[in-house]
């Protein structure tokens, strides 16, 4: 496992998810149509956008908190039973706190 490979890959989807929640807070902010249509659909809108909002906020808390483990070493071992956790799982969420036995019992 290449540590210095995944915590770029941490890095960069982190600046990625920032840019997103820059984007949706700038098209939050935008004043409402006057039409009661259009400010209709444009409140549908911002509901998704506001659930895409506290998704990427939850990512980018995990991502944080990953590269945190990685600088103290701790990166690789389930927070909650010290068992390693498999390279498999961690290629695909690089960010997972859990092995895979602790995700189960905490989900």
């Amino acid at each position: 496992m290449n540590i210095a490979e995944i915590k770029r890959g941490l890095e960069d989807r982190r600046r990625g998810i920032e840019r997103r929640l820059a984007a949706i807070e700038s098209d939050l902010g935008k004043k409402l149509d006057a039409d009661s249509a259009d400010r209709a659909i444009e409140t549908e809108n911002d509901e998704v956008l506001m659930s895409m909002k506290r998704s990427g906020r939850e990512e980018l808390k995990a991502i944080l908190s990953a590269l945190g483990r990685i600088e103290s070493g701790a990166y690789g071992r389930c927070v909650l039973c010290g068992a390693e956790i498999g390279e498999q799982r961690l290629e695909a969420l690089p960010f997972t706190p859990y092995c895979v036995e602790c995700s189960r019992g905490a989900a």
